[in-house]
């Protein structure tokens, strides 16, 4: 006699199963479009800032425009990834569907004028905002809605980097510290996969990084070079400790601005004065923009840095400045292609000191220092498998989990939540604190 009951569940499971692939793949692929075109402009943008090198000098002009018209006409749209984050954890207004435009043509526009900023926030704002519209034409409950939105990151995450598997698995584990949201683990997975493959469908490419240092055999314990190792768990503290500057420079000049200056239009036109004095102090365009590459011979770039013995230990410095400097008082970008040149110039500079291949080093700065900045460890040593190979997955995750812990609380994405103290024998954290207030909570508590 058949299972009647079982039937059933399997025919809802199948049901379930249906539904998530018809809102999936046309989801996926209208993120992985929209990332597509964002690509395609930036690229252009970029080149055009080197073709006609007059362009920096709109960068007071482009600052005020971009958010004198958030102001007018974002609403909710400014508050970027924080608010995706937000509605993943407490359904509130929604994310509005203008965000996707909104940010996609004013981080063009950042990058068009010089202004040190990324690519991520862009295309997790890009998914997110998707995502939401979708959810709210379908009146989606709250349940589906949050893994539509988790799928909505994964997908723009995995679309910009060329990094599927580190897109799904970041989208599940930035939303809280010491945990991650497993029931969206295959619909994420599903999303970031589309989503990748829709950019490469669209003949756009992303940028391939790879380093020449190949381990050899080494004698002594289990045949593993130890001291290399401990020098990486070393560097992978300092990694972590920069992550942590970086976050916490970024959220107090972002006060500094909020503070001094009340009017926000008006905080781009100081900072682009600022960035345009550094330039001409520093007689260099190397720290504008991405910073992946340049078109000026000579310039420390991303791909520069992965090359076999180099030697440079100011350049993550200044890219830190400018990139706090310019995200801080309203330019719109992500942090992470910054994050990636800080920890590769910074890697440069330890392997330098430390004696250890300059280009390995910069790859596990590449990806440690952002693992440290957004508390995503495991996103980030998958990225760093699916960007430099599995050969050295070892100094990649002893870079990263060390970066993680080094970096404390502290976070470039205020609105995570607290599942797992990382220190302080608390106990679970409450996860319904966004972390600065629950940073400020504890210091209540004289946990600091």
């Amino acid at each position: 006699m058949p299972n009647h009951a079982m039937l059933r569940r399997q025919w809802r499971k199948a049901r379930r199963t249906a539904f998530w692939l018809a809102l999936l793949l046309p989801l996926a692929m209208a993120i992985g479009s929209a990332v597509a075109l964002f690509l395609w402009a930036l690229e252009r943008a970029t080149q055009a800032r080197f073709d006609l090198p007059w362009l920096i000098w709109l960068m007071p002009v482009a600052g005020f425009a971009m958010v004198w018209a958030y102001q007018r006409f974002g609403g909710t749209s400014g508050a970027g990834n924080n608010l995706i984050v937000d509605e993943i954890h407490q359904p509130g207004g929604g994310v509005p569907l203008r965000m996707a435009p909104f940010i996609l043509v004013s981080t063009v526009l950042t990058h068009l004028v010089g202004g040190s900023a990324g690519r991520e926030g862009t295309a997790v704002q890009i998914g997110g905002a998707l995502a939401g519209g979708l959810g709210r034409r379908l009146a989606l409950d709250p349940a589906s809605l949050r893994i539509l939105l988790i799928c909505g990151i994964a997908a723009g995450f995995g679309a910009v980097f060329g990094t599927p598997l580190a897109g799904a698995i970041f989208a599940l584990e930035v939303l809280m510290i010491g945990r991650i949201q497993y029931d969206a683990l295959l619909p994420a997975l599903v999303a970031a996969l589309v989503g990748d493959w829709t950019v490469l469908a669209w003949g756009v490419g992303h940028v391939h990084y790879q380093i020449s240092f190949i381990p050899t055999d080494v004698a002594g314990w289990f045949g593993v070079d130890l001291l290399l190792l401990a020098k990486v768990a070393v560097a992978g503290l300092v990694f972590g400790l920069c992550a942590r500057a970086f976050a916490e420079a970024s959220h107090g000049l972002t006060a500094l601005w909020t503070r001094f200056v009340p009017y926000a239009p008006l905080r781009p036109v100081i900072a682009g004065v600022l960035i345009l004095a550094l330039v001409h102090a520093l007689d260099t365009r190397a720290y504008l923009g991405l910073g992946v590459w340049s078109a000026i011979p000579g310039d420390p770039t991303l791909s520069g840095f992965l090359q076999p013995g180099q030697a440079d230990y100011t350049s993550w410095f200044w890219k830190f400045l400018f990139t706090v400097i310019t995200l801080s008082a309203g330019f719109k970008g992500g942090e992470v292609t910054p994050l990636f040149f800080i920890g590769a110039g910074l890697g440069v500079a330890l392997g330098s000191l430390m004696g250890v291949p300059t280009d390995l080093m910069a790859a596990i700065g590449f990806v440690a220092v952002f693992a440290g900045a957004t508390n995503t460890p495991l996103a980030c040593v998958v990225m760093g498998i699916e960007l430099f190979g599995a050969t050295h997955a070892v100094p990649l995750a002893i870079g990263c989990f060390t970066a993680y812990a080094a970096s404390g609380h502290g976070s470039i994405y205020g609105a995570q939540r607290v599942a797992v103290p990382k220190t302080g024998g608390a106990g679970p954290g409450d996860p319904q604190l966004p972390l600065q207030r629950w940073r400020q909570a504890r210091r209540d508590d004289g946990r600091g």
